[in-house]
């Protein structure tokens, strides 16, 4: 049986106008919002707000009127991941900007009830502005080692509510989700410390609860249009109800679900941060055989490896290490479509993607010489840019460690 690597052509039709919006919005801001660090890319924002609204409103009425599952099976997610690429081609900070749920819209669809994901996704359908989600995991003292997580939940039996206390870091559009008033943030948090992962939790923390305060947002060295905050909870008072799931620490009916919880959000995620890599990757690979063909140097794909010259040869080797990647992470989307699971393949799709595009962008700056590394051209941009995709999400160290135990079959125990 044939494979087709084309792209079926209602979703071509869809990417025409994500195209259109990174060539001729995100392209256009991008150095100035590299500039002016957590201004809001208004163009971008306000071009997207209305096409992601409907797109979450269908989503949303399909599955009230009992309709699959799984909107578009076999295409949902590798939609996803192609826009998510060609976006971030235009520029990643920009993307991450996007108003819709993101990784809080991964969690509660990985972990949430049917009412909770009525009640919680709908506000991302409707309404006159935009809405943003987030997700609040990493603390000063637990980044990758998520176990050792200190934010505590505790239900009070006098009103039957949640208390949040704690810290999260580096929280991805954090002050954006806080911001607005019907933003939500989802935060991990332990609901019993002696259970260890298994006592992990997911509650929807939405903006203007009191005792939630944004303390910091970070000054960073990529991404630069996105803010990046730190969120402080001191006695936040949440309805019971806004834990995702069931508050079950022991897994006895097979209902809840704690750290796996928090697995499957990332199993959904994971796909698209090597989608985005791969955009800022292939920004850079196209720039550099634009400048290199003004130059009047070609790269001449039918000749042996040996009569090549250094640079042509560096070229082949970004192109062939790009593709990879991006044959991992349609690999991951897809699988994730028809329902398998991906956590294998995910990690793999983000771990290549982050190493490549790392490699892929400094290399252009090398090859461009002093230009390169100017703020004359966006290719010094993409080389800081590029290095956060080795790092959110879970370091590349850790989904290398991921991918051995899952080839392996040990536990975390086993190999660390």
């Amino acid at each position: 049986m044939a494979i087709s690597f084309e792209i079926p052509e209602k979703l071509r039709q869809g990417l025409q106008m994500t195209e259109a919006v990174a060539k001729g919005v995100m392209r256009g801001e991008a150095r100035r919002l590299d500039e002016h660090e957590h201004e809001r890319p208004a163009t971008f924002i306000s071009l997207m707000w209305p096409v992601l609204r409907e797109q979450q409103k269908r989503q949303l009425d399909r599955q009230a009127a009992g309709g699959p599952k799984r909107e578009g099976l076999g295409t949902l997610n590798l939609n996803m991941v192609l826009t998510f690429e060609m976006l971030s081609w235009g520029d990643v900070g920009q993307t991450l900007c996007m108003p819709m749920a993101l990784l809080a819209g991964a969690a509660i669809e990985a972990v949430g009830t049917p009412a909770q994901k009525e009640r919680f996704l709908r506000r991302f359908a409707e309404g006159d502005a935009p809405v943003w989600g987030a997700m609040a995991m990493t603390e000063p003292g637990a980044g990758s080692d998520t176990s050792a997580i200190q934010t505590t939940a505790t239900l009070d039996p006098a009103t039957n509510e949640w208390v949040l206390n704690g810290e999260k870091i580096f929280c991805t559009n954090g002050k954006l989700a806080l911001d607005e008033s019907n933003g939500i943030v989802v935060v991990w948090a332990t609901v019993d410390r002696a259970a260890g992962r298994a006592g992990m939790k997911p509650f929807v923390v939405e903006a203007g609860t009191p005792g939630v305060t944004v303390d910091k947002v970070e000054i960073k060295h990529g991404i630069r249009a996105s803010d990046t905050a730190s969120i402080v909870f001191r006695d936040a008072r949440l309805p019971y109800e806004n834990l995702l799931g069931s508050a079950e620490v022991h897994r006895t009916d097979g209902t809840t679900k704690g750290f796996k919880g928090a697995m499957a959000t990332f199993d959904a995620s994971r796909p698209l941060i090597a989608a985005s890599a791969i955009g800022v990757g292939r920004a850079a690979l196209e720039f550099v055989k634009d400048k290199l063909a003004a130059e009047g140097i070609d790269i001449p794909y039918d000749r042996p490896y040996h009569a090549l010259s250094a640079v042509q040869r560096d070229v082949i080797e970004m192109e062939m290490q790009l593709k990879a990647a991006w044959l991992l992470t349609l690999r991951a989307a897809s699988m994730l479509d028809h329902g398998q699971h991906n956590s294998l393949e995910a990690s793999m799709a983000k771990t290549k993607a982050g190493k490549v595009v790392t490699a892929i962008t400094q290399q252009a700056v090398a090859i461009l010489g002093p230009l390169g590394y100017s703020r004359e051209w966006l290719v010094e941009k993409w080389m800081r840019d590029a290095k956060i995709n080795d790092i959110y999400e879970g370091t590349g160290q850790i989904n290398t460690l991921i991918v051995a135990r899952r080839i392996l079959d040990y536990s975390s125990r086993e190999l660390r």
